[in-house]
């Protein structure tokens, strides 16, 4: 027999029968009525109260690339809507599923202007999957069904759905059922086996082909089949930001990270493929450098399940509509036996130019003050490359993301697409909380840290044992070293006057050290790393440290600066 209940009731009745059992949320007036009746749902929801709701949608995002399944977020309307905008547009360009469930005001009021009423359906619709205003407790629990199949089949993203006072206060009949379609949502397309045909006869005809993967690789669990791809094809491989960890940093045929601040063999091998393998990436520019210079030389195919990423930016021979882990398994099938030995050894050169121009000073500079790289590398060394590594954006991002060392997938996680500052300490909590059996390592820069800060609140009353690596300079690094570079060292406000950590720790409850001397920093990791509780290493590091190489913008991928006063040149000669 069905039971009668009221909408706050259906919602909390149907999130569990999604398999949900952790929420990120902020109460207040409009969604008051569904926190009430969460009162009686502690045993089965596990309600994360953070310090501002920008922080529930930045957790959520980080529970939901740690663990594969959709982060859930509550907040009230008017300001706690707004306040979760810049996640869900982050979510929607990072491709990361999120539900959000914001309180409106009752239906009457819609349009008056309110107490905390705000447009939240206008706001949202252009930059999520889908976005719905609830106005009856009848169409709560659909609702729920259509917004996690919405948000985690296809390309994943975030849905918002607008939750009004009557619907939420309102009864009727509770009965779940699952959405597994809908006629107007076609989340994969039919694979065309023309294509991966066509695709499978010019990878066997190259002489020079290349993988770069994204994120995509991740989202369909397709590891695996993209190392059986690369092994019998004899491909390198090369990742984009999103990307890392999908294949290990050991994997023979891995050539580390393209784009702006990538790799040299990743690039320079790019402009030399005559074949390139595009699968789950969507050819950003901080990865393509000047458009209409990338791969020139090469037939492209791109494999992606969201068919309006072909051919947008990059003119593709092939297109491949569909999930990454089907059609590399129908191109493995597909292709001839290859070895390619002489070109993946070709990287071996820009290795060690790279090595002896950027890492060696970087990472083994003998004197002076820490570089960031140095201290990613010593957590990456002493963690043995297990921990998951999140980052906020900045130079922090870009140096993690090159001295990281990965054993295992889904162990990046960063705000890519929209760079927001902020992000780290929220996303690293909520993948924590989503993953507490994994050590979790943020590196984060004394400005991104501060825009979330109040967020150690979060960790002190969950006790998540996130593992904090505050590279400390001072300044806002990422637009202080453009700053140098491109504007004649004018430094406008960039310059950071900063709090005492080790007291605002103290003030959480959370254990904290400061590093600031090279023969400190194993010792200072080692304890951050055993710790049991939340820990922050506070390594002051090098004012203005800069991360090479570096690809300007506007340049050819091919165009790298190995250092302020150096340019790459291809026989390794400046």
């Amino acid at each position: 027999m069905k039971k009668r209940m009221t909408g706050a009731e259906i919602l909390l009745e149907s999130l569990i029968a999604e398999g949900v059992d952790t929420l990120f949320g902020y109460p207040g007036g409009q969604i008051l009525t569904v926190y009430d009746k969460l009162y009686d749902y502690s045993d089965r929801l596990n309600h994360v109260l953070v310090r501002h709701e920008q922080g529930a949608i930045h957790a959520a995002q980080g529970y939901a690339r740690a663990t594969s399944r959709p982060g859930v977020v509550m907040v009230t309307s008017g300001p706690g809507a707004t306040n979760v905008i810049t996640g869900v547009a982050d979510s929607m360009i990072d491709s990361t599923p999120v539900i959000v469930i914001a309180g409106q005001v009752g239906t009457a009021l819609l349009g008056s202007d309110a107490f905390q009423e705000t447009d939240v359906v206008g706001m949202t619709r252009p930059i999520d999957k889908w976005t719905f205003q609830i106005r009856r407790a009848e169409d709560v629990a659909p609702a729920v069904a259509k917004a996690f199949h919405i948000a985690a089949t296809g390309r994943p993203g975030p849905v918002v759905l607008d939750f009004t006072r009557d619907a939420q206060v309102g009864e009727a009949e509770f009965e779940y059922r699952k959405c597994s379609s809908m006629r107007s949502y076609v989340p994969e397309k039919e694979i065309s086996v023309e294509a991966v045909e066509t695709a499978a006869k010019l990878i066997d005809e190259a002489e020079r082909p290349l993988v770069v993967y994204g994120q995509g690789v991740l989202l369909s669990h397709a590891e695996k089949q993209l190392q059986d791809f690369l092994k019998k094809g004899g491909i390198p491989a090369a990742s984009t930001l999103l990307g890392l960890s999908a294949l290990p940093s050991d994997f023979p045929y891995y050539l580390g990270m393209a784009g702006m601040h990538g790799n040299i063999a990743a690039n320079m091998m790019t402009q030399r493929c005559d074949v390139l393998v595009a699968v789950g990436m969507r050819f950003d520019d901080r990865v393509t450098g000047k458009v209409s210079e990338y791969a020139r030389q090469a037939k492209v195919i791109h494999i992606d399940i969201d068919e309006t990423e072909i051919g947008k930016i990059i003119p593709v021979e092939v297109g491949i509509a569909g999930d990454a882990a089907k059609v590399l398994e129908m191109l493995t099938a597909r292709i001839r036996f290859a070895f390619h030995d002489e070109w993946r050894l070709t990287a071996r050169g820009y290795f060690e130019v790279e090595d002896r121009e950027v890492m060696a000073p970087e990472l083994r500079p003998g004197a002076g003050p820490l570089n960031m790289g140095e201290v990613v590398a010593k957590v990456s060394e002493l963690s043995g490359g297990d921990a998951i590594v999140v980052t906020d954006v900045g130079q922090n991002q870009m140096s993690s993301a090159r001295y990281s060392r990965f054993t295992r997938s889904r162990s990046f996680i960063s705000s890519g697409g929209l760079g927001t500052m902020g992000f780290g300490l929220p996303a690293a909590i909520g993948a924590k909380l989503g993953r507490p059996d994994r050590q979790v390592c943020l590196f984060v820069g004394d400005g991104g840290l501060q825009m979330t800060i109040q967020e150690l609140g979060t960790i002190m009353q969950t006790g998540a044992a996130v593992k904090i690596v505050l590279l400390d300079n001072n300044w806002l690094g990422n637009v202080r070293q453009w700053q140098e570079l491109f504007y004649d060292e004018r430094y406008s406000q960039t310059r950071m006057m900063n709090p005492d950590y080790s007291k605002i720790a103290e003030a959480y409850g959370i254990a904290c050290r400061t590093v600031e001397r090279r023969e400190e920093l194993d010792d200072a990791v080692r304890k951050m790393l055993d710790s049991p509780q939340a820990f922050i290493l506070d390594a002051h590091i090098r004012e203005q440290g800069m991360v090479y190489p570096m690809i300007p913008a506007g340049r050819r991928v091919d165009e790298i600066m190995l250092n302020k006063g150096k340019w790459f040149e291809e026989n390794g000669q400046s």
